[in-house]
């Protein structure tokens, strides 16, 4: 399946520590033992230019199987890429030169594509709020689920019924 006919994205958010590259990594090993080829996008969310020593979750992330990765912050794309500033759209635009099945984004809260929300604390509560396309919410023990939410949830220690989720969204054709 090549990018530009079926891709596949998905968007990991939460806030700092909350598991985003954990997660990222369990789904790119996982879709990648499947025959995906993966890429990924991170947003350098602690402000500005990423440095190479702090890309290490892209390189989590290519060591988990990932084909292509980058992270963008204050304008860098640390693919040695440099422009005034970028959109995920022209991040995604650039990828579609290299095929992938499936590219994961990690961050970019803002953006629309499918998500899957990441929750650690009471507040981080106002996250469900703020972004859009929910697919499904991981919530830590010191999170107080104490009421149903609006979409599948799962404890961030049911790591075989989460993957199993994720890749059948993964899976479905557009």
């Amino acid at each position: 399946m090549a990018l530009g006919q079926n891709r596949k994205i998905l968007q990991i958010v939460g806030y700092q520590n909350s598991g985003k590259t954990t997660l990222v990594e369990q789904l790119i090993t996982q879709a990648t033992t499947e025959g995906f080829r993966v890429g990924t996008i991170k947003h350098h969310g602690h402000g500005g230019i990423p440095m190479v020593e702090s890309s290490k979750d892209s390189v989590r992330h290519e060591k988990a199987g990932a084909s292509v990765t980058a992270v963008e912050g204050q304008g860098m794309l640390r693919m040695s890429i440099h422009q005034s500033t970028w959109q995920l759209e022209d991040i995604l635009n650039i990828y579609e030169a290299f095929q992938m099945d499936l590219i994961l984004i990690e961050g970019f809260k803002k953006e629309h594509y499918p998500k899957v929300v990441l929750l650690r604390r009471a507040e981080d509560q106002s996250l469900l709020q703020n972004v859009s396309n929910i697919i499904c919410v991981l919530y830590w023990p010191t999170y107080p689920l104490d009421k149903p939410l609006a979409y599948p949830a799962f404890s961030i220690h049911e790591k075989e019924q989460y993957i199993e989720f994720l890749m059948q969204e993964i899976r479905r054709e557009s």
